[in-house]
């Protein structure tokens, strides 16, 4: 950085935090200049012609000249590649033991003279010079990865790798982890490393906050998920192919994976979408189910306020008629700081009181500790282990960054040691009343004057007692400062399931809560990015997610605060936000013409609470997500897989939300099966396009025929809201009803719909007669 940068990086942030944060920008490039030398010269290495083969369980070991592939098909379908010695562990994306291997599976020779393991869903073909297909079956070729390329530095260190695949020409992307420009990826560099604050998903930037090396990829010949099982920093490139007038002038797509060092190892799963995620949640571990309350409304009061002002904010709800279960007052971190203390004198007798109206408070959490002596939270974290529970740099000494608090150090939450401790410090915070956490700044971020905001990529980290630096433990920071806190509540209070919501992570995160996507801008782009994120996060295995509805700044018009509004209330985290940096957003705030508008999505999402804790339920069983794209049910509609203004909500709802300003009516494109419009009743058949009405006042919202679906009734009781199903087709739907907030067990009562002679039969595993639930009936 030279004179002028810094002077401009000064005037940007203020004289003392500009100068602290050029001064930690200037750390962190000396650091990483002394551990972390220019990369010198290179070997390149492909796998070489065959050599031989081993068989083992699941498959066996693929040998070539220069390299050699393991393959190995799991018990649960999902098959396992790696190269030059990976193994499945150590992994941070599985949630203990590798799984055990599919003893029907067997390496056999191929006839083109390589080898092939045949399973149940996907036959793997390894061609004699290290390419390998995946086929269906039926011999289709889903996918064919190209021979990997390793450069290897000669004086040693970690070699960088490409893999490149093809794909059909129909194909389409889907992930990788949360993107604003998804959640269909077209021809383009996504980055693979969780960038934190001066990411502003939807303004033209690559949006980040969470990346996962998971593509799903939809084509006619069926549909696959691929996980790339390396945490260091990379880059995925997508093209689409093309198809030509005829048979072989196709182009076909393509996928290009680039790491700069680690293992070489993925995962694949095939099937219908909805077996595609089941196999990803049994692999990277079961989503947790949210509290019922966090399912509810939830509104945030970030970077300033009172005890006072939390009381007028909730008396305002109350006087309108507004529900609210959660409330996130402007308080942070560990060991409230003086000023939080003297705004909040009475924080648990509040908590308790809104407790009991049937509200939460929910604490923001960094993990900057403030590096400051005297901290309470800094002196014990000090005194941790051997070495303290804080980021070294390679001369051992701890690394500092720039917080919200200035000068700040970084717990290490890939030593189990520190995850304990750390997860013990949640003690205070339930102490203080509060039923929850979100988890901020945990990419982990550090404010810079200048370039990323995060830590030397040379700092070191513990591994779970491996070893390494921040390249390979950057990406899985989140996940981890998320598995310290889910743990640490479910020590404290083990009897009510864990509220954690984070705002980055890694593939497995659904383990440990849900995600909040990142800071919208305020503009219509926003609102676009908002859907893409929530509709991306659940295709890899993140089911409870959701934006800040009015964006984390600027001032939204009325019109757009109120769309933001709608689409909000169909999101599985359903947050508001308020603050400085955003505006005041209480509904109430928002214009004139807003609080009818937002009072009716409110309600309409509570009266929809039971099938948004029966999703919740199906999620952990199933893996599906709440939120799903048009296609999930028909993955082979061409029309479906382009369409990304309109989602499932579940399998009965599809939620067309208005995404541009001036919009009285939409087109939407309609999944196969007939669909009833929820206010007007209108009818419509798919597939095909239709156009609806969408006024100012209302989300578009269709049902399909034969839906069952729980609802609450205005005096608070459950009923089923049965929608006619067509003659013949029959339908459907599910209950887990709420038994709380603990660990009750889920027990799923399946109901099926026909019509027959003109009445509609509701039953219950077969019988009429076990339905016990009042029933309502629509589009009769």
């Amino acid at each position: 950085m030279d004179g002028r940068d810094l002077v401009r990086s000064v005037k940007s942030v203020g004289s003392m935090r500009g100068l602290r944060t050029a001064r930690s920008v200037w750390r962190r490039a000396r650091a990483d200049a002394r551990a972390l030398p220019a990369r010198g010269p290179e070997r390149a290495r492909v796998p070489g012609d065959l050599a031989g083969a081993e068989p083992g369980p699941g498959g066996g070991v693929v040998r070539f000249a220069r390299s050699e592939l393991r393959v190995r098909v799991a018990a649960g379908g999902a098959v396992f590649l790696g190269w030059d010695g990976a193994e499945p562990l150590p992994s941070y994306a599985l949630p203990g033991d590798a799984p055990d291997a599919d003893p029907r599976a067997v390496l056999e020779p191929d006839k083109d003279g390589g080898w092939q393991v045949v399973s149940e869903r996907l036959t793997v073909v390894v061609s004699r010079l290290g390419a390998v297909e995946l086929r269906t079956p039926g011999g289709v070729v889903l996918r064919r990865q190209l021979p990997p390329r390793w450069w290897e530095p000669v004086a040693g260190g970690p070699g960088r790798w490409v893999q490149r695949s093809e794909v059909p020409a129909d194909a389409r992307f889907f992930g990788p982890g949360g993107r604003a420009a998804g959640p269909r990826l077209r021809d383009g560099v996504y980055a693979l490393w969780n960038s934190g604050p001066g990411c502003r998903p939807g303004s033209g930037d690559d949006a980040r906050y969470l990346t996962m090396p998971v593509q799903m990829v939809v084509s006619d010949a069926g549909t696959h998920l691929v996980f790339h099982d390396n945490s260091w920093a990379g880059r995925v490139e997508v093209r689409e192919g093309t198809e030509g007038a005829g048979s072989g002038h196709d182009r076909p797509g393509a996928s290009e994976m680039r790491v700069e060092g680690g293992p070489l190892r993925c995962w694949v799963a095939v099937g219908t979408p909805a077996r595609v995620l089941q196999a990803w949640s049994a692999l990277t571990g079961a989503p947790a189910v949210p509290p019922s309350w966090a399912l509810g409304p939830q509104h945030a009061r970030c970077g300033s306020g009172s005890e006072q002002e939390v009381r007028q904010v909730v008396a305002g709800y109350r006087e309108r008629g507004l529900p609210l279960s959660a409330l996130h007052p402007g308080i942070d971190g560990f060991e409230a700081r003086q000023e939080d203390r003297e705004r909040f004198p009475g924080l648990p007798g509040l908590a308790k009181e809104l407790r009991e109206d049937g509200m939460r408070l929910v604490s923001l959490v960094d993990p900057a500790v403030a590096a400051a002596p005297g901290d309470a939270v800094f002196e014990a974290g000090a005194a941790v282990g051997a070495s303290g529970a804080f980021v070294r740099d390679a001369r051992g000494r701890t690394v500092r960054g720039e917080g919200r608090t200035g000068e700040c150090v970084y717990p290490d939450f890939t030593d189990p040691q520190v995850r304990a401790w750390w997860g013990g410090l949640y003690e205070e915070r339930l102490a203080q009343g509060f039923s929850g956490v979100w988890h901020d700044m945990d990419e982990p971020a550090s404010f810079a004057a200048s370039g990323e905001a995060a830590l030397p990529r040379s700092a070191r980290h513990s591994l779970e007692g491996r070893g390494g630096d921040h390249r390979e433990a950057h990406n899985v920071y989140g996940l981890m400062m998320a598995r310290a806190g889910y743990e640490g509540l479910l020590r404290l209070r083990p009897e009510e399931r864990p509220f954690l919501v984070s705002g980055s992570g890694w593939a497995g995160t659904q383990r440990y809560g849900g995600i909040r996507s990142g800071d919208m801008p305020p503009g219509w782009p926003g609102l676009r990015a908002s859907l893409a994120l929530v509709v991306g996060l659940g295709l890899c295995g993140v089911p409870y997610a959701g934006p800040d509805v009015g964006g984390s700044g600027g001032s939204p018009s009325p019109e757009l605060r109120l769309r933001w509004f709608q689409l909000g209330a169909y999101l599985p985290l359903f947050r508001t936000r308020a603050g400085i940096d955003a505006g005041w957003r209480e509904p109430w705030e928002c214009g004139a013409q807003v609080p009818a508008g937002v009072r009716e999505v409110l309600v309409e999402r509570e009266r929809l609470r039971p099938y948004w804790v029966t999703l919740a339920h199906l999620a952990r069983l199933s893996g599906a997500p709440m939120v799903r794209p048009l296609w999930w049910a028909a993955p082979g509609d061409r029309a479906l897989r382009e369409c990304e203004d309109a989602f499932l909500l579940g399998d009965a709802l599809l939620v067309a939300p208005v995404l541009e300003p001036g919009v009285g009516e939409r087109p939407v494109r309609l999944p196969p099966g007939r669909w009833y419009d929820t206010v007007s009743g209108a009818v419509y058949e798919g597939p095909g396009q239709v156009v609806v009405e969408a006024p100012l006042s209302r989300v578009p919202v269709l049902a399909r025929a034969g839906s069952v679906i729980p609802v609450r009734r205005a005096d608070g009781g459950l009923e089923l809201e049965v929608w006619a199903p067509v003659e013949g087709a029959g339908g459907g739907g599910w209950l887990v009803r709420d038994r709380g907030d603990g660990w009750a067990p889920t027990v799923v009562e399946r109901y099926t719909t026909r019509l027959v002679g003109g009445r509609v039969v509701v039953e219950r595993d077969g019988e009429e007669s076990l339905v016990d639930v009042p029933l309502r009936m629509r589009g009769v």
